[in-house]
């Protein structure tokens, strides 16, 4: 099989030509290959490969939706038993998984061939991928540019053609983030969808799931059937909307979506200046969604981006204390094992007090309820992806002056003292301006899906981002299939060899 005949395919197609003979999971898993050696080195998407179990399985009798078709997982959270899972850390590197994740089982159920794993930052904590163990991804639409992060290596493996889709997790954005630099479409599903055990009961407090990047919506739809459901040791679940035909987020598809009320902004949520693309993208969108008969106005919650992006990184910073902490207990790595930022974030995590951590869970609660609010009076919120186009390698990179203060109190052990300082606000205008919009709908739990719709006039995507209530999934797939029909982007690829 060639690759302009591999990628003329999702990978429910794929799966269909295998079903009907066609070609062969070999063939299929030759193709892959092939692609990830001829861009992998000018992209370093994929960080670790497993070629030989890649080639045992599918030799294997295969079933299921996928049955046949490449894949790539996350290099965090996507557990491979007997494989290290580095979590984009040095300290992990070497440290074989125990056990496969919920979300792996599943995947191998549905039959898919899995082959490598994905490039993201040190614990997944980053909105772009630029890790000192495996260095920076790139992206396949200007390799001098970051494919956003956390899910970085799989949004650039997918968007090069080396998968069609590709796994992925979401604990600020980090689904929707790397879709919107890389022309994919993502969705981040409700909290309690889908599993994030068995290593961890929930992420994040809940603001973490799994899910995946995909070239088509189907192919998110029908991941999204495979992964949601109860497992025995999951904290809680979502039940299936009682909306679904046959229970089937793919059956879903085949009707377009009831006329939606949505309402639109593009102003930042931390007041940072916005970048004309972004705001025009999500005018174009508006605009077409009009055309397709749904009800567009300006809206937005009653939210303080401030707040939220403070509370959002007070939670963030104490998982971070409490990874590189259970990490040196489990390898005995030293504390210089770690990324500076990394342990910038983990001292700044044990500075905070059980009262301080308990208020901030309590303040998300007021923003659910602000959103649900919102969402009372409309159907979804739509909003830009990013604040402009793929950023440049290293521009994200914490600035010197921020380093430097940040070193100097961690050396003086006091990093406590860098939350009662002008340097966190600092901090959050710099990691979080360009992409403000994605947080909210973590820290509620709720739904929601960056869409490929626009390109700028440099052949650069910058997807726009909807956010919809609970159990919303089924009309926000119906709507996307509904715009992926009307602007179809799954024919528009980067220009790579």
């Amino acid at each position: 099989m060639t690759f302009d005949e591999y990628q003329a395919h999702d990978a429910l197609a794929l799966a269909d030509l295998v079903d009907r003979g066609v070609v062969s999971p070999r063939q299929l898993l030759d193709a892959a290959m092939a692609r990830a050696d001829a861009v992998n080195p000018a992209l370093n998407a994929v960080i670790r490969r497993q070629d030989d179990a890649a080639r045992a399985t599918a030799a294997s009798p295969l079933s299921g939706p996928f049955a046949g078709v490449p894949f790539l997982v996350k290099d965090l959270f996507q557990e491979i038993a007997g494989v290290p899972c580095s979590y984009g850390s040095r300290a992990l590197a070497s440290k074989p998984a125990e056990q496969d994740s919920d979300v792996v089982k599943r995947w191998r159920q549905a039959g898919l061939v899995i082959f490598g794993q994905t490039n993201t930052p040190e614990f997944g904590s980053k909105n772009v991928t630029e890790p000192d163990q495996w260095k920076a991804a790139r992206n396949p639409w200007d390799t001098g540019r970051t494919p956003g992060g956390s899910s970085g290596g799989s949004a650039s493996a997918v968007a090069a053609g080396i998968v069609p889709v590709a796994g992925a997790n979401d604990g600020g954005g980090s689904i929707r983030i790397p879709a919107g630099a890389c022309g994919l479409f993502g969705l981040k599903p409700a909290r309690g969808r889908v599993s994030m055990g068995p290593g961890a009961s929930e992420g994040l407090f809940g603001a973490a799931v799994q899910g995946v990047v995909s070239r088509s919506v189907r192919d998110s739809a029908a991941m999204l059937d495979v992964l949601q459901g109860p497992e025995p040791h999951a904290p809680y679940w979502m039940p299936a909307s009682d909306q679904l035909p046959q229970g089937s987020y793919l059956s879903a598809l085949k009707r377009p979506p009831r006329p939606l009320r949505i309402g639109f902004s593009t102003a930042s949520p931390l007041g940072t200046p916005v970048d004309p693309q972004a705001v025009a993208a999500v005018e174009d969108a508006a605009r077409l969604l009009s055309s397709l008969g749904h009800h567009v106005e300006q809206a937005e919650p009653a939210i303080d981006g401030m707040a939220l992006s403070k509370d959002f990184l007070q939670a963030w910073f104490c998982m971070q204390a409490v990874l590189v902490a259970e990490v040196r207990q489990q390898t005995g790595a030293p504390i210089t094992a770690f990324e500076t930022d990394t342990r910038i974030m983990a001292a700044l995590g044990r500075g905070t007090s059980g009262p301080e951590l308990v208020s901030c869970q309590m303040r998300w609660h007021t923003y659910t309820q602000a959103l649900a609010d919102f969402h009372g009076r409309h159907d979804l919120w739509l909003t830009p992806t990013l604040n402009g186009p793929a950023l440049p390698i290293g521009q994200n990179a914490t600035p010197a002056h921020l380093q430097m203060g940040s070193r100097l109190l961690l050396s003086l052990g006091v990093a406590g003292l860098l939350r009662h300082t002008s340097l966190l606000d600092d901090l959050i205008h710099q990691t979080l301006a360009w992409t403000p919009y994605t947080q909210v709908a973590n820290l509620t739990g709720r739904p929601a899906m960056s869409v490929p719709l626009y390109w700028t006039p440099q052949g650069l995507p910058l997807g726009v981002q909807f956010v919809g209530p609970l159990n919303s999934e089924v009309w926000m797939l119906q709507l996307a299939a509904q715009l992926e029909e009307a602007r179809p982007w799954f024919q528009r690829r980067p220009a790579l060899p």
